[in-house]
C-alpha cells in the first residue's frame, strides 16, 4: 500500500498585502496555491488590492472551487487592464524601448503627482468616481460571498479616529473594497453608513488578528508585496518618497508579527494566555522583483505588466512550496525571532 501524503488536507488562511497593481503578484501566487488539493483553504485577510484578490477569489470558490477562483481572478485583472487602456498613466516611449515599468517619465503621472500635493480629490475629481466600482460590480456576487466556505477579513481606516475596522463576509460590498483601497491623496474618502475610511493599509496591510483569533487553521501564509528591507540609502526625491510609501505601509504589519514573536514566547514559558497568538505557525511568499519596481509602477495597469508579475507570483510560490510545502502543518518557516532581535 502507497503511504500517505503527510500534507494531505492542511487547512490554511492566507494574509494578503495591498499595493496597487503590484497586486498583480498575488494573484499569480494564489493561482498556484489554488493547483494544490491538500491546501484547505479555510481564512483570507487582505488589505487594498490583496482584499480585492481575496473577495474574487472566494466568490469564484463558492462558484466553482479552486478552478471557479483562479478564473474569476483572471477575469478580474483583465478587466483591471481594459479598464487602464486609455488612461493617461502610461510609460513613456523610452521606457518602453529600455523594458522600464516605470511611471516615473509619464507626463501625465508626474503632474498628477505634483497636484496632489496641492490639489484635494474633492476638487479633482469632485463627482468621486473610481473605474473599479463597475469592475468590481460585474465581477463579483456580494450576496453568494455570504455563503462562501472561504472567510474574509477586510480592513478599512476610520478617518476619524485612525483606527482599522474589520468587515467580513456578509458585510462586504464595492463600497467596502473601495474604502480598504482608498489613497486619500487621490480619492476622497469612503463613506460606510455614514462614517469615512482610507486606506486599510494605514491600520493593518494586512490585518493578522482575526486570522488568529477568529479561525482554526494554525498556518497563516503572508503575501508581501511591500519590500520590509531595501539596501543603500534613498538619494532623489522619488527614491525617498517610495522608500517612505513602504515603511509606513509596513509598520502596523511588524508591529503584528512583532507580537505574535512576544506571545510565542509566552506560550513556550507555560502561559495560557499566549496559546493561540504562539501557536500559529507563519510562513511568508515574496519576491526580490519588488525591490526593483518603484511605488509609480503601483498604478500601470499594463496588461504585460501585470502578467509579468503574475508569472513571478507563480514562480515565487511554486519555489515556496519546493522548499517549504512540508512545513505547513509542521512548523514555521518564517522567523518571527528575528522580528524582535536587536539590530
Amino acid at each position: 500500500m502507497p503511504r500517505p501524503d503527510p500534507r494531505k488536507s492542511c487547512p490554511i488562511d492566507l494574509a494578503l498585502q495591498g499595493g496597487g497593481s503590484h497586486g498583480a503578484f498575488t494573484w499569480g501566487v494564489l493561482d498556484r496555491l489554488l493547483e494544490e488539493d491538500w491546501l484547505k483553504l479555510e481564512a483570507i485577510s487582505g488589505t487594498s488590492a490583496g482584499a480585492m484578490n481575496a473577495v474574487v477569489l472566494a466568490d469564484g470558490y463558492e462558484h466553482d472551487g479552486p478552478a471557479g477562483a483562479r478564473k474569476a481572478l483572471e477575469t478580474f485583472w483583465r478587466k483591471v487592464s481594459d479598464a487602464a487602456r486609455f488612461s493617461p498613466f502610461q510609460r513613456t516611449p523610452l521606457d518602453i524601448l529600455l523594458g522600464r515599468w516605470t511611471l516615473d517619465s509619464s507626463p501625465a503621472y508626474l503632474m498628477m503627482d505634483m497636484m496632489a500635493r496641492l490639489v484635494s480629490p474633492y476638487q479633482m475629481n469632485p463627482a468621486g468616481k473610481n473605474p473599479l466600482t463597475e469592475i468590481l460590480e460585474e465581477c463579483v456576487d456580494f450576496g453568494r460571498l455570504v455563503a462562501s466556505p472561504v472567510r474574509v477579513f477586510i480592513t478599512a481606516t476610520n478617518v476619524a479616529t485612525g483606527r482599522g475596522r474589520v468587515f467580513r463576509n456578509a458585510e462586504l460590498s464595492p463600497q467596502v473594497l473601495l474604502a480598504s483601497a482608498c489613497l486619500p491623496t487621490v480619492y476622497q474618502a469612503v463613506e460606510i453608513d455614514g462614517v469615512p475610511y482610507w486606506d486599510g493599509g494605514f491600520s493593518g496591510n494586512p490585518t493578522l488578528t482575526p486570522l488568529i483569533e477568529d479561525c482554526a487553521a494554525e498556518d497563516t501564509i503572508l503575501v508581501q508585496i511591500n519590500p520590509i528591507e531595501r539596501p543603500g540609502t534613498p538619494r532623489t526625491a522619488r527614491e525617498i518618497q517610495s522608500r517612505i510609501n513602504e515603511v509606513s505601509f509596513n509598520a502596523v504589519l511588524l508591529k503584528e508579527l512583532r507580537m505574535a514573536a512576544i506571545m510565542r514566547k509566552v506560550a513556550d514559558a507555560g502561559h495560557a494566555e499566549g496559546s493561540r497568538w504562539g501557536s500559529m505557525r507563519l510562513h511568508r511568499i515574496a519576491s526580490d522583483i519588488m525591490l526593483d519596481l518603484g511605488s509609480s509602477s503601483k498604478m500601470n495597469a499594463e496588461w504585460a505588466f501585470l502578467t509579468m508579475l503574475r508569472d513571478k507570483g507563480r514562480e515565487a510560490a511554486d519555489a515556496f512550496l519546493q522548499e517549504h510545502g512540508d512545513d505547513i502543518g509542521k512548523r514555521p518557516s518564517f522567523d518571527l525571532d528575528e522580528l524582535i532581535r536587536d539590530h
